[in-house]
């Protein structure tokens, strides 16, 4: 899907939230937004949300001489997540539909976004997850998906939400003992997306197969992405798409059999989806 005025108003205010989370100066505050806003005038309205927002965070990281704006951030949201691992393995423990209860584990965790319109509270969004039904609900498709499935790939989203893409992975692995999963990240730190070292960091080497993506956007923009990322992504039976960003990337579906797993958290994605903001969604092309 391509950016329209309502995400260029996103992407500015967003620039200024940045400036606040590196804690700089106002002099490097002026500096960083003033460029944000002459981006702001040539921005191509032929691209999506996260190709324009590359460039964006790509300047404003050069600007303020740091290669990961949001590494202290990343941090604590790891740190945060991690907190309710016990909870979860419970409530998967429980569970009389582990698929179900995996997915929405995975969902939740979506909601670790700091390039939102709109921001969530992790501890209020597991609180309800588990009583909270899907406004697109697609899951019995993708069950059935799953079943006939010899390769998944599931592409990552942000840092933290990482960390329950972890135990839903594991749960697809005990459930579907036969079926190989590849977990993709970003080719490099960009907003709060996971790269290679939070995926190393909680253990997915070790878990399955772990692809960077060679992407400079927070999400897969399949041009930007290196040959054996787009080949992996051709070649999988089954693609599932973590969040937001991935989903302005692969919208319109590029390929049959891929899963937009996501928590709507801005009207213009609600608008795509015909759903609302705050909405959860399991949606299968």
């Amino acid at each position: 899907m391509n950016i329209d005025s309502a995400c260029v108003e996103c992407i500015i205010n967003q620039s200024r939230r940045v400036t606040e989370a590196i804690r700089a100066d106002s002099a490097l505050s002026k500096r960083m937004l003033d460029r944000v806003e002459t981006l702001g005038e040539t921005f191509d309205f032929t691209q999506s949300p996260p190709e324009v927002a590359s460039t964006v965070y790509e300047q404003m990281a050069q600007i303020a001489g740091m290669d990961d704006l949001y590494r202290e951030l990343k941090t604590h949201a790891t740190q945060k997540a991690k907190t309710f691992i016990p909870q979860l393995h419970k409530e998967l423990e429980n569970s009389s539909n582990r698929l179900l209860t995996a997915i929405k584990i995975a969902v939740a965790g979506n909601v670790i976004d700091l390039a939102a319109e709109v921001t969530f509270d992790l501890d209020e969004e597991m609180a309800k997850i588990f009583k909270t039904n899907f406004a697109y609900d697609d899951v019995d498709v993708l069950e059935d998906a799953l079943e006939n499935a010899s390769t998944l790939l599931y592409i990552g989203d942000n840092v933290g939400e990482h960390i329950f893409d972890y135990l839903c992975i594991e749960t697809l692995q005990n459930l579907y003992p036969g079926l190989e999963i590849s977990y993709m990240v970003r080719g490099n730190p960009i907003i709060n997306d996971v790269t290679m070292l939070e995926a190393l960091e909680a253990g997915f080497d070790t878990l399955c197969n772990l692809v960077d993506s060679g992407v400079n956007t927070p999400g897969f923009a399949y041009e930007r992405a290196n040959k054996a990322s787009q080949e992996l992504f051709d070649r999988a039976d089954l693609v599932i798409t973590k969040g937001m960003g991935n989903y302005e990337c692969l919208s319109p579906a590029p390929r049959k059999n891929l899963c937009y797993l996501l928590k709507v958290k801005c009207n213009v994605v609600a608008s795509s989806l015909g759903q609302s903001v705050g909405d959860i969604v399991c949606k299968m092309n």
